[in-house]
C-alpha cells in the first residue's frame, strides 16, 4: 500500500478544503516546498499536488511557481491534478518535471480528448480522478454535478485504456469522517482498474480498513488533513507496511 502525502494549492499557499467548496478554506502552510521537502524527509515515495485554482478556472500563476520550485527542490516524484483539460495543459506541466498527471472533468465530459491525452502520453503518465458526490460524478473544481454514477465512469475510462483512477468521496473530503472504503473496492473489483483512495483519512484504524480490500486493486491511498491536523504522521503510517 502507497501512502502518498496530499498538498493542495490555493494562492501560492499550502491549503485544505472541506467537502471541495472553495469558500470554506484553511491554510496550513505559507510554504509547501518546505512541506514537500519534509514529507519527502519522511520517506514519500510521490506527493499528490492539487492546483485548486486551475480546477476552479482561477489565475493560477502563483500555484505554478511553487509547483516548479517544489519539483526541483525535491527528487520524489509528484502527482498532479486540478485544471487539465488539454492535452497542452498536460505538455506544460510534464516540462516542469511532473511525473503523472489526474485528469476528472474532461474523462466525464469528452471521452475524444481523453482519448487523445492517452495516446500522447500513456495509461502510465494519464490517471483518472473520479470525483464522487453521493455516487455520481462532480467536475469543474466539484462545482458541476454530472448524471454519471462514478462506477460507470470507471467502466468506460477503464474501456479507453486506463491502467488507474484516484477515486474520492467529496463528502468525505477534508472531514476526517473514514473513507468510502465499500465504493472504492468495488471500483476496483468490478473494473480491473488499480484504485487510489482518497477522501476522509483520519486514523491508522482507517488505512488498515483500506489495507484490507488492497487484494481488490486498492493499492494506494492519499493522505491530506489528517497530517495536517496532527491525527497522525507519514512515519507512523508507512511504519503500518512494515
Amino acid at each position: 500500500m502507497v501512502i502518498i502525502p496530499a498538498i493542495d494549492l490555493r494562492g501560492g499557499r499550502c491549503v485544505r478544503l472541506r467537502q471541495g467548496r472553495k469558500q470554506d478554506v484553511k491554510v496550513y502552510d505559507e510554504d509547501p516546498v518546505t512541506v514537500a521537502r519534509n514529507f519527502a524527509a519522511e520517506g514519500a515515495e510521490i506527493l499528490h499536488i492539487v492546483d485548486l485554482d486551475a480546477a476552479f478556472s482561477e489565475d493560477n500563476s502563483q500555484n505554478r511557481q511553487v509547483l516548479d520550485q517544489l519539483i526541483k527542490s525535491s527528487d520524489v516524484p509528484v502527482q498532479l491534478g486540478g485544471g487539465l483539460r488539454t492535452w497542452e495543459d498536460i505538455e506544460r506541466v510534464r516540462q516542469l518535471g511532473v511525473a503523472r498527471v489526474v485528469i476528472g472533468t474532461v474523462a466525464a465530459e469528452s471521452p475524444g480528448i481523453l482519448a487523445e491525452i492517452l495516446d500522447r502520453f500513456g495509461s502510465k503518465i494519464v490517471v483518472v480522478g473520479i470525483d464522487a458526490r453521493e455516487g455520481k460524478v462532480a467536475t469543474r473544481g466539484w462545482e458541476a454535478q454530472s448524471g454519471i454514477a462514478a462506477i460507470e465512469l470507471a467502466r468506460r475510462v477503464r474501456a479507453a485504456g486506463v491502467e488507474r483512477v484516484v477515486y474520492t468521496d467529496i463528502g468525505r473530503d477534508g472531514m476526517l469522517s473514514g473513507p468510502d472504503v465499500e465504493l472504492t473496492s468495488m471500483i476496483a473489483r468490478e473494473t480491473g482498474l488499480k484504485v487510489t483512495a482518497s477522501g476522509g483519512i483520519s486514523s491508522l484504524e482507517d488505512l488498515e480498513k483500506i489495507r484490507a480490500v488492497s487484494n481488490d486493486g486498492v493499492d494506494s491511498v492519499i493522505i491530506g488533513k489528517a497530517f495536517y491536523e496532527g491525527r497522525f504522521t507519514l512515519g507512523a503510517a508507512l511504519a503500518l507496511e512494515v
